[in-house]
């Protein structure tokens, strides 16, 4: 084959290609024209549906966020009146006049509209003052769940307990509860405000979450507080075996998932947020369905268009195609086709021995590059050297900071040992990852040494922030390991091997260091 004429070949190619129905040739436009038209629009359609979601991320994250300081600025006006009433109570006692007391609460429940009542009961849970317009007498709440824990328990902070049923009004409250002592520190009562769920509930009417979205206030511990759509059999229900509470909540104080609801089986994009200073949760959800139903609504439209416009193209392609029959034109393209594609073969020989991200050679080129070299090193009785360089923490930094911010932190690295690298016949190479090798020969171990130090110094003068070392910059750790091969005595990977022992030698040492091994 290598002994054919060249032109003789180019002549007998020309001559098959000449004896293809034009039919063929049109079919083949044709059908590469739509399917590109068809995969640009998909294409389109896939970032549209990524920009949807990315929207939608933002949309709940931003309602959580505000759902969130709401909360807490509710929680902390009540807890803030709440701290003031039990300082005077242990400062005048629960004896105090209870004249006063009254006028008190019935001003701080008429200045704050999420209030629904304020009570103070005796350590027997005898209602001693409250907000009421009328005091009611003989009335006892020892029973409540909060009354319990805080007689039972030394703890003076604020109490948030599950939803229970006003016994003065009726309404669905929120109550929130301290403890009162004793000047001798032993429990003398309960003072206590109640939220009526209500407000939440207007407040969460005020927001467009779409025909079937879903906002809502639980306790830490998975238990409804207020909900919109409000349900009333949801009141209390616990939510702690929901993969909101078991598997995202543990993980992080906010974010974002998107799960199918147990409640009515609506999968929607959940935006949660734990308040800094109470034990809550507020979560803002769309449903997924209702998040793209504009996107489907506009990509079956333009579908549509693309098919048309297809046809169309289809129809005038072949039209056209049949009028090409002059052969100079015909020969003319084809030359042309035939050098874009020994221009494209030089570039496909490139990229197949260099890597894509980084512009070193790849593991390919450096495996081939390697063997010559060594069977070189032994022909001339020459030293062959081997520095193995690995960024360190690398997996901690891509978690930190991204993995696109990643890819550029291993472009930069690249771009510093490929300055530091003069000889023609040495070569830098991506081994694997994070992993660079480089291989010098004619190099004696010092020489080696040299090149990896000088490299390591480069690249932690480059100042790249990386909260995950220990130096708080990104740093590499460099293996280096030199030998005169020997047809004889050495296996043409023992330097590899070497170069890589003397790497993890170094991230054993701390990291940020250089270390070698001695080869006989």
């Amino acid at each position: 084959m290598d002994n054919f004429p060249k032109r003789s070949f180019e002549a007998y190619t020309w001559e098959k290609l000449k004896k293809l129905p034009m039919i063929v040739k049109a079919t083949v436009f044709v059908v590469l024209v739509c399917l590109s038209l068809i995969a640009i629009d998909g294409w389109r359609a896939y970032i549209a549906r990524v920009n949807e979601m990315k929207l939608a991320e933002t949309t709940t994250t931003n309602l959580s966020r505000a759902l969130a300081q709401h909360a807490e600025d509710t929680i902390k006006s009540a807890d803030t009146a709440l701290i003031g009433l039990i300082e005077r109570l242990e400062f005048d006692g629960l004896l105090a006049s209870r004249e006063r007391l009254h006028a008190l609460l019935m001003k701080h429940v008429a200045e704050l509209p999420q209030l629904h009542g304020m009570f103070v009961y005796d350590a027997d849970g005898n209602w001693v003052v409250n907000s009421l317009p009328q005091m009611p007498t003989n009335m006892n709440n020892s029973d409540r769940e909060y009354f319990i824990y805080h007689k039972n328990n030394t703890d003076r902070g604020l109490y948030i307990s599950i939803p229970v049923r006003s016994r003065s009004t009726g309404q669905w409250i929120i109550t929130m509860t301290r403890r009162i002592n004793n000047p001798n520190g032993s429990f003398a009562g309960v003072a206590l405000v109640t939220i009526d769920m209500a407000y939440f509930q207007r407040f969460y009417d005020s927001f467009d979450i779409g025909r079937t979205g879903v906002i809502f206030l639980a306790l830490e511990n998975g238990t409804y507080l207020a909900r919109r759509p409000f349900d009333e059999s949801l009141i209390g229900k616990s939510l702690s075996k929901s993969r909101l509470f078991s598997e995202f909540l543990p993980k992080s104080s906010a974010g974002t998932a998107t799960i199918t609801s147990l409640a009515d089986n609506i999968e929607r994009l959940y935006a949660f947020r734990r308040l800094e200073k109470y034990p809550l949760v507020v979560f803002a959800a769309l449903s997924t369905e209702e998040i793209f139903e504009t996107w489907r609504t506009d990509t079956f439209q333009k579908a549509i268009i693309v098919i048309f416009i297809s046809t169309v193209l289809g129809w005038m392609g072949f039209r056209l195609i049949r009028l090409i029959q002059f052969r100079e034109q015909s020969e003319a393209q084809l030359l042309l086709t035939q050098e874009a594609l020994e221009i494209l073969n030089k570039r496909l020989e490139k990229l197949a021995l260099e890597d894509g991200l980084t512009g070193l050679a790849n593991r390919r080129q450096f495996d081939e590059t390697y063997v010559k070299s060594y069977k070189q090193a032994i022909r001339n009785s020459k030293p062959l050297a081997l520095v193995m360089i690995d960024v360190d923490h690398f997996k901690r930094f891509n978690d930190i900071y991204g993995h696109p911010a990643g890819d550029e932190c291993l472009k930069t690295i690249s771009r510093v040992v490929r300055e530091n690298i003069k000889r023609p016949n040495d070569l830098a190479a991506r081994y694997g990852g994070e992993e660079i090798v480089l291989l010098l020969p004619d190099t004696q171990l010092a020489g080696a040494l040299k090149v990896a130090e000088k490299i390591r110094l480069a690249i932690f003068s480059l100042g790249i922030a990386h909260s995950g070392n220990e130096t708080g910059f990104v740093t590499i750790s460099a293996g280096v390991s030199a030998i005169v091969p020997n047809l004889n005595k050495n296996c043409d990977l023992e330097l590899v091997k070497s170069a890589d022992n003397a790497l993890y030698s170094a991230k054993n040492s701390g990291r940020n260091t250089v270390s070698c091994i001695v080869n006989d």
